[in-house]
């Protein structure tokens, strides 16, 4: 009996530090900060950095890190590539239970100057996990990230039949798509989290409208009946509900930010470990946050990943705000 099985994407990831150029196009509704490269110019790679990413080992490795008995599912390519991953996957004591085939995805990160990132992602083999080749084991939790393709059909059959309680982490992929087109999954859920923009796409909100966050709380957890919803939105923090309670909490006073990478999967991880561990909502906001801000503080989407021992040290000293009200079932979202 694993404690958490993950299913999502497995990723071999290539970061590299180029002397790019921000270009900011703005409109009377929105702006967008462009990462700009000369056409026709050949631009030296200041710093690469290859590892294994994706939301399904990111979030296994952060499990296993956490003292949880851990599984991985998803589809890796039959290459280099996918020994690499299965070899990070090994190094921290985690069970591969999904299928070999095809090419294992590949993303280029390409980093800016202010801290944030482009990145160019080839699914590959992470699309075309079938239903024949995915086979749950036994398990306390499953904890789901985003897949698209024959996957996310692969993804809602497991999640529908599954007698573990479930972890929903979505992407933009998916959230864009609507609650309706989710709602296989989502009606089967115990824990919901998702950013903030990610939020209003669920909801079919307008993501260019300023939107409190205790409103998009209300109206996931009204609309869609979650017992368990988080909401991050990187500076301003975060807000979460168990139905009894709404905490708050904003992140640490003095963040180095180094690269963005892998920060959603750290908070989700770290957050849905607390409530598998069975520890209060406070708890588990707290330890998604300083997992995620211990990412953001170094390059790559696993790196540093806390383990049980350097998390607890770090609750201990943690001087963050973080605030509890009763939560009002009963409140009208806007």
């Amino acid at each position: 009996m694993y404690d958490v099985v993950t299913i999502g994407s497995a990723t071999v990831d290539l970061f590299a530090d180029t002397d790019s150029e921000l270009v900011e196009i703005k409109s009377r509704h929105s702006s967008e900060k462009l990462i700009a490269y000369p056409l026709g110019s050949k631009m030296l790679i200041q710093d690469l950095n290859i590892t294994v990413g994706g939301g399904g080992t990111n979030t296994a490795v952060a499990f296993a890190r956490l003292g949880l008995k851990t599984a991985f599912m998803g589809k890796i390519g039959s290459d280099a590539q996918g020994q690499q991953v299965l070899a990070a996957l090994t190094s921290d004591g985690i069970d591969f239970v999904g299928a070999v085939g095809g090419k294992t995805g590949l993303s280029v990160i390409l980093d800016s100057i202010e801290d944030d990132r482009t990145i160019l992602a080839f699914k590959g083999a992470n699309d075309e996990l079938s239903l024949t080749e995915a086979t749950l084991p036994a398990s306390r939790w499953l904890y789901c990230s985003a897949m698209l393709g024959q996957s996310l059909q692969t993804l809602a059959a497991l999640v529908a039949t599954t007698s573990a309680k479930v972890a929903f982490n979505p992407s933009s992929y998916l959230a864009k798509q609507g609650a309706e087109a989710l709602l296989p999954i989502l009606q089967k859920l115990e824990v919901l989290v998702l950013n903030k923009e990610e939020s209003a796409m669920l909801l079919g909100w307008d993501i260019h409208e300023h939107h409190a966050m205790k409103a998009l709380l209300a109206a996931l957890a009204a609309r869609l009946g979650i017992r368990v919803v988080a909401i991050t939105d990187g500076a301003a923090g975060v807000v979460a509900t168990d139905g009894k309670l709404c905490v708050e909490a904003k992140p640490a006073a003095q963040l180095a930010i180094v690269e963005t990478t892998g920060a959603g999967d750290a908070f989700a991880s770290g957050f849905v470990a607390a409530l598998i561990k069975e520890r209060p909502l406070s708890d588990a906001v707290q330890m998604g946050m300083l997992n995620a801000e211990s990412v953001l503080a170094f390059k790559g989407a696993k790196n540093q990943l806390l383990d049980a021992k350097m998390l607890a040290e770090q609750l201990a000293s943690d001087q963050r705000l973080i605030t509890q009200s009763p939560w009002l079932s009963n409140k009208k979202p806007g």
